[in-house]
């Protein structure tokens, strides 16, 4: 932009100089020439006083001798029927017409004009008194004039040049903070704001910035506390059900009823947590992707062994961090493992396989039809909300990575959230699930089959 300005101002700066430099230049040279024929015609009057006392040869011979003009011989007197006086330049036959209609006339000779001033002597005959003017003469100053109108234009152009930098500097400055301003804000930080400075224009834009950035804190304060609420209000149903949980007799149905009341409550806090501390901005968090998934089998084991459904899980043997938030983790997690539950029948079977490039989930179901709408947000074919694959997938954007959709080794779908950055289609997914399975660790390989 800033350069654009500066070819703008040079543009324009130029026209303006050219439009009054060529006329300039015309009158000066016009002047110059006006000028040279003045001091013949103050030449040529001179000698008409000095004809019109004595037209006397010799005394004309001293008198135009005596002249700066006829010192340079460029003087010279025509008298009828003689020789010229002094140095002749004109043509005789444009002196015969100028002393014939008594008018003073230029005409071309040789390198330079004529000026031709017919006068009437004492005898009644006419005298051509002849000045001439040289090239040089009609040009003298002409080029200086020239040169110094040509530097003042340059060092107007310059100038402006250098104001419309100095202007532009501003503008440009004030647009590229509004802009950085604009990219801190798009990456979450909700503090961001930027100062009004510029031109008019600029600085309602850039007070309509941050009208619009507190607008969008508050709104995201009022979502993300109407969330904590939703999510407080579910507390009495819940508690409802730990009472009647408690009030079961000890046993595996009512252990697994209290388990999964004290995960809900523990969900249920982490939701509240969470997204009353989302008001206070984003801040960079890293989460064990391999802690996160023993957490959530932990609590899908249970459901599982309920529906006799034999699960898998291999890999694990490290930790696997991965740049995003404990509880989006928790969301992605649950979300993959939930489309299991969801989608498949009672007793379908699936294998979860983690490694540092991926963590992949196939179920022996009947496979997803189209991946496309599948992860399209709030569009779902089965019945559900349609949220919790375009959750998986934004949280494995967050995390750098993507979320890839097909057909598993179980005949199922198969769900892979692949970690590392993109690469040739399949090779990241392809390495993770041809490297051998890990035996140590947190997972180790792990088999769960259901209770005959």
């Amino acid at each position: 932009m800033r350069w654009a300005l500066n070819r703008l101002a040079l543009a324009i700066t130029s026209m303006v100089a050219l439009a009054f430099l060529v006329p300039l230049a015309v009158v000066t040279r016009q002047l110059a020439h006006d000028r040279a024929f003045g001091d013949a015609r103050q030449q040529a009057s001179a000698m008409v006083a000095a004809l019109a006392i004595d037209a006397d040869p010799r005394l004309l011979t001293l008198a135009v001798a005596s002249t700066a003009a006829g010192s340079q011989r460029r003087l010279a007197v025509h008298l009828p029927g003689m020789a010229p006086i002094g140095a002749a330049h004109a043509d005789p036959a444009d002196v015969a017409l100028a002393a014939r209609y008594r008018r003073a006339v230029t005409t071309e000779a040789g390198t330079g004009v004529s000026y031709l001033s017919p006068t009437v002597i004492r005898d009644g005959r006419t005298a051509v008194i002849e000045v001439y003017v040289t090239r040089s003469d009609m040009e003298r100053g002409v080029w200086r004039a020239w040169l110094a109108l040509g530097a003042v234009a340059v060092v107007l152009v310059i100038g402006s040049t250098l104001v419309a930098d100095r202007l532009g500097g501003r503008i440009v400055r004030a647009t590229r903070r509004l802009a950085g301003t604009a990219r801190e804000l798009g990456r979450g930080d909700l503090s961001a704001r930027v100062v009004p400075e510029g031109p008019p224009e600029l600085r309602d834009a850039a007070q309509a910035f941050n009208a619009m950035a507190r607008d969008m804190r508050r709104l995201l304060v009022a979502e993300r506390e109407l969330a904590a609420d939703l999510s407080h209000r579910l507390r009495t149903p819940l508690t409802a059900l730990r009472l009647d949980a408690d009030a079961m007799p000890p046993g595996p149905i009512g252990d697994r009823m209290r388990q999964a009341c004290d995960l809900l409550d523990e969900e249920l806090e982490a939701i509240i947590t969470g997204a009353r501390r989302g008001t206070d901005g984003h801040t960079a968090e890293t989460t064990d992707l391999v802690e996160v998934l023993a957490d959530r089998l932990a609590f899908w084991s249970v459901l599982a062994e309920d529906q006799q459904r034999p699960w898998t899980v291999t890999g694990g043997d490290r930790p696997v961090p991965v740049p995003v938030s404990r509880g989006d983790l928790i969301l992605a997690v649950d979300a993959m493992l939930g489309n299991v539950f969801a989608h498949t029948p009672e007793g379908c079977a699936f294998e979860v396989s983690i490694s540092e490039r991926a963590l992949i989930v196939d179920d022996a179901g009947p496979g997803i039809a189209d991946p496309a709408a599948a992860v399209r947000r709030g569009s779902s074919g089965a019945g559900s909300t349609g949220l919790g694959l375009d959750i998986v997938q934004r949280v494995a954007a967050a995390a750098g990575g993507r979320l890839e959709i097909s057909r598993g080794p179980l005949g199922g779908a198969r769900l892979a959230v692949v970690l590392a950055a993109p690469e040739p289609a399949g090779t990241a997914l392809q390495a993770a699930v041809a490297a051998p399975p890990r035996r140590r660790g947190l997972f180790g390989s792990v088999r769960n089959s259901p209770r005959g």
